[in-house]
């Protein structure tokens, strides 16, 4: 597969925005103070170098199959770490660098539903709508985290 260059760039801006993510959630794992936080970044770290390192076959010619995963939001449960009666100042850090991370996320997912059709390859729009979902699924499972701590 030839991508143009308008295709060529959307996916090169695309992996600027995953590298991002990279950096924070790598960033923020070593910040969070409760275990289950630092996991859940770590996890989400390594997603989001499988979606940069799929951008990047794409720019190599190649379109890789997607998984089409919907449920890794839905199937997250998180253990509480604070009550909502928790007011500590790990609390407070923990829920900062959680509701920063929607918002990332929040824009990523933004950004892959503005560019998915810039595209004139079927298999590649599946594969940005799949990544989408994927984000969203990011989302969701930091909000979960948040509302079983009690911060949301």
């Amino acid at each position: 597969m030839i991508l143009t260059e308008k295709e060529t760039t959307a996916i090169k801006d695309l992996q600027t925005q995953e590298q991002s993510c990279i950096e924070k959630y790598k960033r923020y794992g070593s910040e969070a103070k409760d275990c289950e936080l630092q996991n859940l970044f770590q996890r989400l770290e390594k997603e989001e170098q499988e979606h940069y390192q799929t951008l990047g076959k794409v720019l190599s010619g190649t379109v890789p199959t997607c998984n089409c995963n919907d449920n890794d939001g839905k199937t997250y449960n998180p253990k509480a770490a604070y009550t909502s009666m928790t007011d500590s100042d790990d609390k407070k850090n923990d829920c900062f660098l959680a509701t920063d991370c929607i918002g990332t996320e929040k824009m990523v997912s933004s950004e892959y539903n503005s560019n998915v059709f810039k595209f004139s390859e079927p298999s590649l729009r599946k594969l940005l709508a799949d990544i989408q979902i994927q984000e969203q699924n990011h989302a969701e499972m930091l909000y979960k985290y948040k509302t079983v701590n009690g911060m949301s």
